[in-house]
């Protein structure tokens, strides 16, 4: 990524935000705003203006004009136009819009196929392509899922709902979701994006800023916190994937751990406790311990049963077959996996790939490795299941493992 691109990413969210709150038209200030950037993209690598924000949105305001002046000549909305004078070098906003845009792109009005993309695109300052790659769809199946999103939208109002509690629900599904796509990204060549996942967190501390009371949302805080303490020990330093079992825990950052566990003893101390409170306690379950092996299974499995009941997850299912195998052996954890529907996920193969070899089925194993490879879009996860799948053949056959590919005694899974 240029230079360019990373400053375009980084301030479409902003010149958005505040071309929207001018004229109070979301869906016509994202086109202005997508027309703006394509302009910026043109010119900038060649004349970066003295204020870049400044710039995209006196651009993006005129075009605002000029379509207000071309759609509807009625006197309101000339008065609107003539009274918006544009100065391509005023002062750039102060205030971060970020939180109302992110309420609107949750708007009931959508559905998460809808509103996940439309986040990506106004709020995280991603392209078209870049959210269908991680979709795994072509640009224009994308393009044609955000316009139908911002067409739900039209006539919505810039602000925040009246009863910004009534939406959070479907606010914490967005961020949850946004942040696993950045930690394990669905596609592509790295194991994470950092820039999304750095953004969800953002996001949730905003939220829970606004509503503090909602032990939910510090719940989805925590788990946030819990879990991006250990992504420095997650890749090695040519970016291959590291299992949990694996990890050398010195890495993980000490204060995102003690930030998340006080966020999670205040939520539970509320005792309201919810699916991302729950989440959160698996992941802290797993910060506390010293090591792999000595972490308090027997909770972890007790706590994914509860989690199970109250969500009726099936992926829950399967990280508590991982949990069970540790604690009552890989054939209580197998058992766990049958009949499991997960839209064959690789997650699923990954996990009963690592319980058959665990069981000794080195030829199962070996199988489900390659089905978990085929199926996974992001290329360090491939890598690693393609490995494993190789190591364990080539115990099959009597060979040595391929030079440089360690076994492991963790699960084949991304989430550590």
């Amino acid at each position: 990524m240029t230079p360019v691109e990373s400053l375009l990413r980084e301030l479409a969210p902003q010149a958005l935000g505040a071309v929207a709150r001018r004229f109070g038209d979301f869906t016509g200030a994202e086109d202005a705003v997508q027309d703006a950037l394509v302009a910026a993209a043109a010119g900038w690598p060649t004349a970066l203006p003295d204020s870049p924000l400044a710039w995209l949105i006196a651009v993006a305001s005129r075009r605002m004009v000029d379509e207000y002046r071309r759609t509807d000549a009625r006197r309101r909305r000339e008065e609107l136009a003539a009274s918006l004078s544009i100065h391509p070098q005023q002062a750039a906003p102060s205030a971060d819009d970020s939180l109302v845009m992110l309420f609107l792109c949750c708007d009931d009005a959508l559905t998460t196929t809808l509103s996940i993309p439309l986040t990506l695109r106004a709020v995280a300052g991603l392209t078209t392509r870049e959210i269908a790659a991680a979709y795994l769809v072509p640009e224009a199946t994308m393009a044609q899922r955000i316009s139908r999103a911002k067409a739900r939208l039209r006539g919505r109002r810039f602000e925040l709902p009246t009863d910004p509690t009534a939406r959070v629900q479907a606010v914490r599904e967005v961020l949850y979701l946004l942040f696993n796509e950045g930690y394990t990204s669905s596609s592509g060549p790295d194991l994470s994006r950092v820039d999304l996942s750095g953004e969800a967190i953002r996001l949730t501390r905003m939220l829970h800023g606004r509503v503090a009371d909602d032990p939910e949302v510090a719940g989805l805080l925590a788990l946030m916190l819990l879990t991006d303490a250990r992504r420095p020990a997650r890749t090695s330093v040519d970016g291959a994937l590291v299992p949990l079992a694996q990890q050398d825990r010195s890495q993980w950052d000490r204060g995102l751990i003690d930030e998340g566990m006080r966020l999670l003893n205040g939520a539970l101390a509320a005792r309201r406790v919810g699916e991302y409170q729950l989440l959160a306690s698996v992941a802290a379950l797993h910060d506390e311990a010293a090591s792999h092996t000595s972490t308090r299974w027997a909770e972890i499995a007790k706590t994914y049963t509860r989690l199970e009941s109250l969500t009726g997850n099936p992926m829950v299912r399967l990280n508590r077959a991982v949990a069970v195998a540790m604690v009552d052996g890989p054939a209580a954890g197998l058992a766990l996996l049958d009949g499991l529907d997960v839209h064959d996920s690789h997650r699923l193969h990954a996990v009963r790939a690592h319980l058959l070899e665990e069981s000794g089925d080195l030829a199962g194993a070996a199988q489900s490795y390659t089905a978990a490879a085929v199926r996974t879009g992001n290329a360090r996860e491939r890598e690693y299941l393609v490995e494993q799948a190789a190591r364990v053949g080539a115990t099959t056959s009597g060979r040595r493992p391929t030079p440089g590919v360690t076994p492991t005694r963790g699960p084949a899974r991304p989430r550590g």
